[in-house]
């Protein structure tokens, strides 16, 4: 048992790093010192103000600034505003001595070992016997920086790698030395799993680690074999992105995010660190000249806002002109398309099959994608066990550090070992002697599923061994696996969670709901009226649930009337809803990332939420015309008015204004926590940091519920507001729409919603049934899908996934 303890944390360094990691950690209600230098001399702006240098505002300039830069990032890195009250400005002069205060100290600054070990011996003196010092250093040997420090400190002592920016990049590696106390790693690698919410990788103190080591190599050769194969940047952007299953930063995108100079220094330090891998940065030729130059000229990338983009105005209208390797001009863009992409990407449903499909191609696109991936793979094979003992480890790097959808050994996986290994080496990339023992024992696979769980192979032991997960982890493979499909169509499926839970999961076309996902519902009704004891609503998916899907297509072709298949549905739909919140077993929603239109109204419906706390959630159907017609508007008004109205002399106008704007205006949570700010989520509801525990955590939820004696929530009426706020409602449309903020069209919208909303056309305030308000959904529902304006809206978004305005 560990006696490791953080309720407290210090980050030096105040940055874009050093404030993401404070943000993440007030996320979790850590209060956070954050530390930076104090200032030499006053700058303009405080010497036309009259301050003095001494002052404290002064004094914690550097931080104050940083922590309002923090502020102003987007996407954001706060979770929410009050996450700052937790959050105390430092200086390194005045404030040095209580960094002997925290049970934490993270180090951020700057990637120079003489600092670093300058800093460290410092601060030995002031902390006590059980303080945990970390540094964020991306590659530096940590060994080495904690070298001179006393038998004590490093013990404590190892590096925590986060990567950039904190909150949405799950990968945290992990670099202990060999003075490392060992129940400090296991403390650690399960703080920043369940506490954190990150993926924990623990990674050998060599240099550039695992992630940095393998992302930077790949990265090289990228930019060699285009230099030396005529690619432009363009075209290796459009084949290195989604294609091969990466972001669509690809790879010259993704230099100018990260910055020129950082890419070219973390390659420089990996071949100045390591002579015998020539392979590890761009160690010359055509790549590193290009890079010198760009470095000389100081096009750094979107910090200095030239690099192998550079953002233009043409004619009114903005372009990214592209860097011509040749001329060292940046050129208009011509945005090259490549067939072989298309066709890839009709290829099948998984990322393996699509990149399969690709680097079979016989062109210019397949050719990169082959090269770069067949380099990746040897790459990442060779350098086990140099940098780590498990070929997870490096596959959860590359996905979790760079957003690949699957890693190097994943992706091998995919295009089948055994022929892969025959190309590779026929192409004169090296296959090392463990995969070949691996091949020769029969075993054809790196990853393969039992229902145990997922194994991986072990170069080591010559066998397979566990991928670890956090405990009690649930996923749709693994219940897979354990044979636990109790029912499935094509858009949804039911499984056996074990211990009497079931789980309604969505798989469908981005997730979303239609007739499938209902009749599955259905399903799921009946065994919660026998033996099933509790259900969990969630998935494995990239999104949790797009929204609805009306099937435009199968309402016009049925034959009958639209507006009349279109009630049906809206009916048969708000029912079922109805039945889920008022079911004799509970049922516990477990939304994330885009939980939109219908899926956001199916969470609401829960007994509970247990979400992810990236949760994007938001009732969007005003953006294609439209308004929530399956019981959203119900719920919001249940969960946001209904409270404070049973308090005697409250206006309802500030919280009926706060329903109204997140509908009207289609609004959608930055997170969890500001899903809590806009009413979504309830005091009892809760939100989980790490996406592989939400399953787990949403069953433990509904067994909860059932053994403490659950019993259906009484179905309270709802407070309307009447035709007084409605016209005040209606009122503030007609202002917007007169300073011509909003069309015609989304007066109309607004207008349908505030209806809704007051009650329809009662004369007074009053409590109603929760039907009365469903039956205004479902009529203002219609009439808006009646007008030409809202079809030509649906119309567009369903044909390129995008509103229309």
């Amino acid at each position: 048992m560990s006696n490791y303890k953080i309720r407290s944390a210090a980050v030096v360094g105040s940055g874009t790093m050093g404030g993401g990691i404070a943000a993440l950690l007030a996320a979790i209600d850590i209060p956070v010192m954050l530390f930076d230098i104090a200032p030499r001399a006053l700058n303009a702006k405080e010497e036309k103000a009259g301050k003095r240098l001494e002052s404290r505002g002064v004094r914690n300039r550097i931080v104050n600034d940083n922590l309002k830069l923090l502020q102003k990032q987007r996407p954001p890195s706060i979770f929410t505003k009050s996450d700052l009250d937790l959050i105390t400005p430092m200086n390194l002069e005045d404030d040095f001595e209580a960094l002997g205060t925290v049970d934490w100290i993270i180090e951020v600054i700057v990637e120079n070992m003489a600092i670093k070990r300058s800093f460290f011996e410092k601060l030995e003196g002031v902390i006590s016997d059980s303080t945990i010092v970390t540094s964020n250093t991306s590659g530096l040997p940590l060994t080495e920086i904690a070298a001179g420090r006393s038998e004590s400190f490093r013990n404590r002592f190892l590096g925590t790698h986060f990567f950039n920016p904190p909150r949405y990049l799950k990968l945290l590696e992990l670099i202990p030395t060999a003075d490392t106390d060992p129940t400090l790693i296991e403390f650690f690698k399960a703080f920043g799993s369940s506490a954190l919410g990150k993926g924990v990788v623990v990674a050998k103190d060599t240099p550039n680690f695992i992630g940095n080591r393998i992302g930077v190599a790949v990265g090289g050769f990228d930019l060699s074999y285009a230099l030396d194969n005529g690619y432009t940047v363009e075209e290796v952007d459009a084949i290195a992105g989604p294609a091969m299953g990466r972001p669509k930063t690809a790879s010259f995108r993704l230099n100018d995010l990260v910055g020129v100079d950082i890419m070219y220094h973390v390659g420089q330090n990996a071949i100045t660190a390591l002579p015998d891998d020539p392979d590890a940065g761009v160690a010359g030729g055509k790549a590193k000249d290009l890079m010198d130059a760009m470095l000389e000229r100081k096009w750094l990338g979107n910090k200095t806002g030239v690099g192998f983009y550079k953002k233009v105005v043409n004619n009114g209208k903005k372009e990214f002109w592209v860097l011509d390797l040749d001329t060292m001009e940046h050129v208009a863009p011509t945005n090259p398309k490549f067939a072989s992409l298309k066709t890839a990407r009709k290829a099948g449903k998984t990322t393996g099959e699509r990149i399969k499909a690709l680097v079979g191609m016989d062109d210019k696109a397949g050719a990169f994608a082959w090269n770069s991936t067949a380099f990746a793979m040897s790459y990442s094979a060779r350098r086990i066990p140099e940098i780590a003992d498990e070929i997870a480890a490096i596959d959860n790097a590359m996905k979790w550090g760079f957003s690949h959808e699957m890693g190097p050994f994943e992706i091998w996986d995919a295009l089948g070992v055994t022929d892969t290994a025959t190309r590779m080496e026929a192409d004169g990339y090296a296959v090392p002697d463990w995969v070949k023992t691996m091949l020769a024992a029969g075993n054809t696979s790196f990853y393969k599923t039992t229902a145990a769980g997922r194994e991986q192979y072990s170069p080591q032991s010559e066998s397979y061994i566990a991928v670890e997960s956090p405990a009690g982890a649930i996923n749709i493979n693994l219940l897979k696996a354990q044979d636990k499909v109790l029912e499935s169509n094509a858009e949804a499926a039911l499984f056996d969670m074990g211990d009497d839970v079931i789980l309604l999961e969505f798989h469908g076309k981005a997730n979303t709901i239609g007739d499938g996902v209902m009749d599955m519902i259905e399903l799921a009704l009946d065994r919660l009226e026998g033996s099933a004891n509790g259900l969990v609503i969630g998935n494995d998916g990239k999104m949790f649930s797009a929204g609805a899907n009306l099937d435009m297509n199968k309402i016009m072709m049925s034959g009958r009337p639209p507006a009349e298949v279109l009630a049906e549905m809206i009916h048969r739909n708000q029912q079922l809803y109805m039945k889920l919140r008022h079911s004799s077993k509970p049922v516990v929603a477990a939304p994330f990332d885009r939980t939109l239109g219908g899926g956001t109204e199916i969470s609401l419906h829960a007994d509970r939420i247990v979400a992810h706390i990236e949760l994007y959630m938001g009732l969007v159907e005003a953006g294609i015309g439209l308004l929530p017609g399956w019981g959203g508007c119900k719920e919001l008004l249940r969960r946001v008015v209904n409270p404070v109205m049973r308090t005697s002399n409250v206006d309802v106008l500030p919280h009926l204004q706060k329903v109204f704007e997140n509908i009207g205006m289609a609004k959608v949570s930055m997170g969890a926590k500001e899903a809590i700010d806009m009413g979504f989520l309830m005091p009892t509801d809760r939100f989980v940091m790490n996406r592989e525990e939400l399953l787990r955590e949403a069953k433990r939820d509904a067994m909860y519920l059932w053994n403490r004696g659950y019993r259906a929530p009484v179905e309270e009426k709802i407070y309307a507001g009447g035709r007084d706020k409605y016209a005040v409602l209606r009122s503030g449309l007609q202002q917007m729409h007169w300073g011509n903020f909003i069309s015609d069209h989304d007066l109309l919208i607004g207008e349908k919603v505030a209806w809704v909303l007051c009650g329809g056309d009662l004369s007074a305030p009053a409590w109603v049934p929760q039907q009365y308000i469903l039956d205004l959904e479902k009529q203002a529902f219609l009439e808006l899908a009646s007008t030409e304006k809202t079809m030509e809206r649906i119309m567009h978004t369903l044909s390129t996934g995008k509103p229309l305005r």
